[in-house]
């Protein structure tokens, strides 16, 4: 004899409210999944920077400085690049027609460096051309000096940090080494190497953070600069061009 397996249906209404009991049941739990993730992630972005120790500190006290002087130069630096394209052609008409005095209010309301070189130039009007020359490049080599103010704190902070992550590490081995030479029962286990080794590694994952930045930013400033100084040489060209033309 043949036996069959008899199944009994599911009245229709509680096979949906089955189904909807399921679905919501799922998304409670992912719902929950989430909400500890973030709590996860979270705690661990804390405990992974308290991890790296007091060093961790030094390098949030560098970072911050790193961001302030750029911040601050980059501004600086791009105030100091704002120049009307028309400046060294209204110079020009002044100068040809004699009109010192406007040549020398046109470059006193020009906030720049090429206008303090171009004014300290027209105020030497009169004197052998070396003499003049060598008064705007003193005013130039003087501008450049300003500009650069901040910039070896940069290039210290991405040469320093990587170096501070180092040291780190080397604390961090100093602290396995202390660990294992404790351990009295001659079996060593990875939970007590992990301190040390936490440190080692997070201090310089901190060091390179701080310092692949800073580098990048140094350079970025030198070459902001290095453009406005070819432009501050153009400009005493064309100046010393306009006193060796004649005058109306």
């Amino acid at each position: 004899m043949i036996n069959f397996l008899t199944v009994t249906p599911v009245d229709g209404a509680q096979g949906v409210d089955a189904q909807i009991d399921t679905m919501n049941m799922a998304q409670q739990a992912i719902a929950d999944a989430a909400a500890a993730s973030e709590e996860t992630l979270s705690i661990g972005f804390w405990d992974l920077f308290m991890g790296g120790g007091w060093l961790m500190w030094v390098l949030v006290a560098l970072a911050a400085v790193m961001i302030f002087i750029f911040v601050e130069r980059f501004i600086a630096i791009r105030r100091a690049t704002r120049v009307d394209n028309n400046f060294m052609n209204r110079i020009r008409d002044y100068i040809l027609e004699g009109n010192i005095n406007a040549a020398i209010d046109l470059c006193r309301r020009t906030d720049s460096p090429v206008a303090r070189m171009i004014e300290k130039g027209i105020e030497r009007i009169g004197r052998p051309m070396g003499d003049i020359q060598t008064a705007i490049e003193n005013v130039a080599n003087v501008e450049v000096a300003k500009l650069e103010a901040g910039l070896p704190w940069l290039a210290s902070i991405s040469g320093g940090a990587p170096m501070i992550g180092f040291l780190g590490t080397v604390v961090g081995m100093v602290q396995v080494f202390i660990d294992m030479s404790a351990n009295q029962s001659g079996a060593i286990e990875l939970s007590q190497l992990s301190a040390g080794m936490y440190v080692a590694m997070v201090t310089t994952v901190g060091g390179l953070i701080v310092g692949i930045p800073a580098y990048f930013a140094h350079n970025y400033l030198v070459a902001r600069i290095e453009k406005l100084v070819f432009r501050m040489e153009a400009s005493t060209i064309a100046f010393m061009d306009i006193l060796n033309q004649p005058v109306k």
